[in-house]
């Protein structure tokens, strides 16, 4: 049976995107860590446009949930085509 699912990475924000992201992101938090199998879950702003980003889920299923009820939300839509370089890792 697979474990929790790791993900750590960041999403590139451009200056001009960055007031409207900012102001997104406590909804955004406060959805994803209220998700059944959300174990813990930080986007951290940086001084280079960067939000760094650690999520860990208590296993594939609940990670999957995450992910399709983002696609839907308003992050996806004011976050829509930034740059994100993530890696996923599942515990084995």
């Amino acid at each position: 049976m697979a474990g929790r699912v790791f993900l750590e990475g960041y999403m590139e924000v451009p200056p001009e995107r960055l007031a409207a992201v900012t102001d997104a992101l406590p909804a955004h938090i406060a959805l994803t860590r209220a998700e059944p199998g959300c174990l813990a879950f930080d986007v951290t702003p940086s001084p280079d446009g960067r939000f760094r980003v650690s999520e860990i889920f208590s296993d594939q299923t609940a990670f999957d949930a995450h992910q399709a009820r983002v696609q839907t939300s308003a992050w996806a839509e004011v976050t829509a085509g930034l740059p994100r370089h993530y890696t996923v890792r599942t515990e084995r």
